[in-house]
């Protein structure tokens, strides 16, 4: 499980983590979970257009990401904002399916964009996927303060000079960026439930932003190295697995925060008893 080939997986695989936790957590604060579903699908279109005339697909993945973002941040300014993204999505599978009719080779490259290939990650390809992952954290770290009144208080943000839309479209650049590194390692099909999953999980059992941030990054990376674990020992798709994960730790912190929630009303009537009496 540690060969030569293998440590480029892991290392990936930890640079997708690390990025995906830190997004994923304002992703879920925003309520931006539909854009974190949409742009990927964005990034496959790219791809595949990409692949039809004969370049690298990560250019496709970086344009069409961003084209996505962009579209989604214009059109939201005239239409709510679900709506705005579900036009955006449609438009951009529409071209995906084009590009896809069009071209006769696109079988097991198109594959491992949308289920993931972390096996398959070449040396070659981990500085991009550094680079690209070191841009999304400096940009969180860059819009950290206005990013996170506009995504809790927003109306105070406005009050402080903060644009909410502007806001918006820069984090959706971000989300851009975290997927076109991410779609070649864990697929444009599942980077969405590595971006929500492990944010939720956090949010779930903790309301203290730092706290559930670092939280959020430590379950990606588990959900990650478990899944390549699994991945290589099944002969199975990384993708099965990180949904699976991703789905399995946001029902547990919902059940951890159910718990805590019936000791905390548990405690109250005593709690109220002591000071009466």
């Amino acid at each position: 499980m540690f060969e030569s080939f293998m440590i480029d997986a892991w290392e990936a695989g930890t640079l997708v983590a690390v990025v995906a936790g830190v997004v994923g957590f304002f992703t879920v604060l925003r309520g931006s979970a539909f854009a974190a579903h949409a742009i990927p699908n964005s990034a496959f279109a790219g791809a595949a257009g990409a692949s039809l005339i004969g370049v690298n697909p990560i250019g496709g993945l970086a344009a069409f990401s961003l084209l996505g973002a962009m579209t989604i941040g214009a059109l939201s300014r005239r239409a709510r904002r679900d709506v705005a993204t579900a036009l955006a999505i449609v438009m951009l599978l529409a071209l995906g399916a084009l590009f896809l009719s069009l071209t006769t080779e696109y079988a097991p490259e198109i594959f491992s964009l949308l289920f993931g290939e972390v096996l398959g990650v070449s040396t070659s390809e981990l500085l991009p996927t550094a680079v690209i992952g070191a841009l999304c954290i400096l940009g969180v770290l860059l819009l950290y303060r206005p990013l996170m009144v506009s995504s809790v208080i927003p109306d105070v943000a406005e009050a402080q000079g903060v644009s909410n839309q502007q806001m918006e479209i820069a984090f959706l650049v971000v989300i851009a960026l975290a997927t076109t590194m991410a779609v070649p390692v864990v697929g444009a099909l599942l980077i969405f439930s590595l971006l929500i999953g492990p944010a939720a999980a956090a949010r779930s059992i903790t309301s203290r932003p730092s706290v559930a941030l670092v939280l959020s990054v430590v379950i990606a990376l588990l959900t990650v190295w478990l899944a390549i674990a699994l991945s290589y020992w099944t002969n199975l798709p990384i993708g099965f697995f990180v949904g699976s994960m991703g789905a399995f730790a946001y029902a547990a912190g919902r059940g951890w925060a159910a718990v805590a929630n019936r000791r905390l009303r548990q405690a109250s009537p005593t709690s109220r008893d002591a000071v009466l009496g």
